[in-house]
């Protein structure tokens, strides 16, 4: 289950801001604990002006952005690391996403329930982050004892076994995976083990309309304090109106948003925000066929770029001609661009920049 898991406290909005991101009612929102159980995964595009501009340049047929998938996934309790509340299930659907967006009650609301009697997000987050945190404890103690038994007769896991032991020791300071210093031995070592708290996390601070359009009050400052700790980033939205939103046409919401004072949704910024979390950039490409934006690791060479259209490109790579999204808009298009020099010709090694406007060439 690749993507981003929705997490939360029950009640605290997720399934609301599912159904805002999926555009339909896929997910129930409910007023009690527990109303979603199985996890409901929605594809969402990545909102990207650049592809509008280049597929005008180019007159393409169509425009293919990148997505990003999220996971809705059942609210949590106290106790979900001993099997409390969907516990066991929660964990097993988290652990198979790659980052997590924490959602966070940031509003005050008498008629919508909170499982723990008040309103307080950094309680909250520190309800979740204990649960995640004695899971991988568990998980750390018992493949540390397994692979002490086999260290008499494979000396190589020694290292292993050390760096599962400091992950423990951290662990037991209450401290998430993600805030602990490692080698890059050390990383490498633990990489074959899925930890919940060494995944990236953004949190949501889900606000109500009272906070538009600022979108700021006493519980989002308190999450951003928090988040500023860990490195991670807070998206402040209020999901009940992005939920009406997603029922409205493109013209209604842009004019809705406008008497709001808001210039773009809270979904965008989201999606942009989730893309950024996973560590992803896009290059692009751009025809008469189609203008399409193809998401790769930050970091990633071009050969292996060329692997992600096809991978007979990738096997027949010659080389890739790039110009960068601002040398496609200040010499409206590649023909120009090549001729004024700003078309660079990169080898395989080449590592590709975000809105790098690609053309492979390859046998």
């Amino acid at each position: 289950m690749p993507g981003l898991g929705i997490v939360g406290l029950p009640n605290v909005g997720k399934s609301t801001l599912f159904n805002a991101l999926t555009r339909k009612m896929a997910a129930a929102a409910a007023n009690y604990p527990f109303c979603t159980i199985n996890p409901n995964v929605g594809i969402v595009d990545v909102e990207d002006m650049r592809l509008h501009t280049l597929s005008e340049m180019s007159r393409s047929k169509k425009i293919v952005p990148a997505t990003v998938t999220f996971v809705d996934i059942a609210g949590l309790v106290k106790g979900a690391s001993e099997g409390a509340g969907l516990g066991n299930q929660f964990l097993t659907n988290i652990r198979e996403t790659d980052a997590i967006v924490h959602v966070v009650r940031c509003f005050e609301d008498s008629d919508v329930i909170h499982v723990e009697g008040k309103v307080d997000p950094i309680s909250d987050i520190e309800v979740i982050n204990l649960e995640l945190i004695l899971s991988d404890m568990q998980m750390a103690d018992n493949i540390a004892k397994r692979i002490e038994k086999q260290l008499k007769t494979k000396k190589e896991l020694g290292a292993t076994h050390a760096t599962l032991l400091k992950a423990l020791d951290h662990l037991n300071h209450n401290q998430p995976l993600r805030l602990l210093p490692l080698t890059p031995e050390e990383k490498e070592a633990l990489t074959a083990y899925p930890f919940l708290t060494d995944k990236k996390v953004l949190y949501v601070a889900n606000v109500s309309e009272a906070s538009l359009p600022s979108m700021d009050n006493n519980h989002v400052q308190a999450v951003q304090a928090f988040a500023k700790k860990e490195g991670s980033t807070v998206i402040p939205i209020c999901a009940k109106l992005e939920e009406e939103l997603s029922q409205l046409s493109a013209q209604e919401a842009e004019e809705y948003l406008r008497s709001l004072g808001l210039q773009e949704t809270g979904l965008c910024r989201l999606t942009k925000a989730a893309f950024s979390t996973l560590g992803l950039i896009t290059y692009i490409t751009s025809g008469e066929i189609e203008t399409r934006a193809w998401p790769i690791p930050s970091g990633t060479s071009a050969v292996e770029a060329a692997g992600k259209i096809h991978s007979d490109i990738q096997k027949g790579f010659i080389r890739a001609e790039v110009v960068s999204f601002s040398d496609m808009i200040a010499y409206k298009g590649r023909i120009a661009a090549r001729d004024a020099g700003r078309a660079r010709s990169e080898g395989k090694t080449y590592v590709v920049q975000d809105g790098d406007v690609i053309l492979f060439y390859h046998n």
